[in-house]
């Protein structure tokens, strides 16, 4: 069976997943009243939508500052190559990274945009220089450092 696709959701589905983004504790009874459903077919809607890798999991979102974790940094990588090789090596490991919160593929003058989050500019100093630098095949690195975050997910 061929795995589902955006184009297989219908309204419903659609207003599920925006509830569910903003308030993923939300019961199913508000849940199934919030898009004009009754419980169950809800249930069933919901059940497919994780079932069908539309929904990944539910966490909690800890607020950073709240356990000191405020400083953000984002690190520009370079790897010295860019071979599938240098990539999945390069990948695997920054994954092991606690402090990395975010890491993406970019296409542009550099390779890699990490998102680094620590308690301080010198955690991160330390991360930077002792962590990040010494993963496979990275041959530079520039940061960001943010001042304030207007809007993050």
């Amino acid at each position: 069976m061929d795995e589902p696709h955006l184009g297989d959701l219908d309204a419903f589905d659609r207003r599920m997943l925006d509830i569910l983004a903003e308030n993923g504790r939300i019961s199913v009874t508000e849940l199934a009243s919030r898009v004009g459903l009754s419980k169950t077919p809800c249930q069933i809607r919901f059940r497919r939508l994780v079932e069908g890798g539309f929904i990944d999991g539910f966490k909690a979102v800890i607020n950073p500052a709240r356990i000191g974790l405020d400083h953000v940094a984002f690190t520009e990588v370079k790897l010295s190559s860019t071979g599938e090789d240098a990539l999945g090596a390069f990948n695997a490991a920054v994954k092991k990274i606690r402090e990395v919160e975010e890491c993406h593929l970019i296409a542009g003058r550099f390779d890699y945009l990490l998102k680094v989050r620590t308690r301080d500019i010198r955690r991160y100093r330390q991360v930077l220089g002792e962590v990040i630098s010494n993963l496979p095949y990275v041959a530079s690195t520039s940061t960001n450092v943010a001042m304030e975050a207007i809007k993050e997910k």
